[in-house]
């Protein structure tokens, strides 16, 4: 079992090491989605991608087992960066969300507006190529 452990360890390591430049990465973004400045984000950054890719493999097939099954230490690490990550994840979500919808809702204010300046203004005077049309009663007190 303690050969296990030795084989698994390394697996665990890298996992850890994905996890904590990826937390760095989704830090700075959300600094920079705090900062008003998306075009700073790191997570569209090439490498970053690459990372994320390499990361969601790596998890994808890792064994809890393998964990449970680690020194204390290590497995504690490993615990520790999961759950921190988990929570950048969520906040990062969250604030790409917010900034999504401000977004929706700021192009849809500006569709609205132009639509509303292009819309023909309406007044009560006659428009233009109208001609009014004789009512039958006018018909009638010409006639007699």
């Amino acid at each position: 079992m303690s050969e296990t452990k030795l084989e698994d360890a390394p697996r665990i390591e890298r996992l850890i090491a994905l996890a904590e430049r990826l937390v760095v990465a989704l830090e700075a973004d959300i600094v920079a989605l705090k900062a008003g400045k998306p075009d700073e984000m790191r997570s569209i950054d090439p490498e970053i991608q690459k990372l994320s890719a390499i990361y969601g493999r790596e998890a994808q097939n890792f064994d809890i087992r393998i964990a449970k099954a680690a020194a204390p230490s290590l497995r504690e690490r490993f615990l520790v960066i999961t759950a921190k990550f988990r929570d950048v994840l969520q906040l990062h979500a969250r604030m790409l969300a917010r900034v999504k919808n401000a977004s929706e809702g700021m192009i849809q204010a500006i569709a609205r507006e132009v639509d509303r300046m292009n819309m023909p203004t309406r007044t009560y005077g006659p428009q233009s190529g109208y001609k009014a049309q004789p009512s039958g009663a006018m018909v009638f007190n010409r006639v007699v």
